[in-house]
């Protein structure tokens, strides 16, 4: 009878134990397209020479992917990176977890990306021909990007 016990303790304990393990993401497979992360940088983010630099936080948000978007192309607020309205296609949009990962499938081809915030379209990326946040994606190739997020941080 003590070992049938022991075999049903031990086994309830085994189960409990396994059900309180948190399920780790698995990394989304793509063959062609973007792959990256999107963060939020706030605060000093100051080299300093005795502190390792800092590391920005992975937000979990909406990444839109529009068509290569050219300065003309949307309606600006102001002289910042935030934008009311863009005049392009949206080709896809995907959600980033938790880390601020992300990865999308995509035909070969120039795409700009953007995500929200407050309510307004969000890069801060550009080229020499003021193209916005523009990323290439190759034949059987994936691109890796990071979005920084960085209105409120200083540098």
């Amino acid at each position: 009878m003590p070992k049938f016990l022991f075999i049903i303790f031990w086994g309830a304990l085994t189960i409990s134990a396994c059900s309180s393990v948190k399920k780790q993401q698995i990394p989304v497979q793509i063959q062609q397209g973007i792959e990256g992360y999107v963060y939020r940088m706030a605060g000093n983010f100051m080299p300093a020479p005795d502190m390792p630099p800092r590391k920005p936080n992975g937000i979990a948000t909406k990444v839109y992917i529009y068509e290569a978007t050219n300065l003309k192309d949307v309606e600006r607020i102001g002289f910042t990176p935030s934008y009311q309205t863009i005049h392009t296609k949206l080709i896809s949009t995907v959600q980033s977890d938790s880390t601020g990962h992300f990865a999308v499938e995509l035909p070969v081809g120039s795409y700009s990306l953007f995500i929200k915030v407050n309510d307004h379209f969000y890069a801060n990326a550009f080229d020499v021909a003021n193209n916005i946040s523009l990323t290439k994606v190759t034949e059987h190739s994936v691109t890796h990007v990071e979005i920084r997020q960085s209105a409120a941080a200083v540098f």
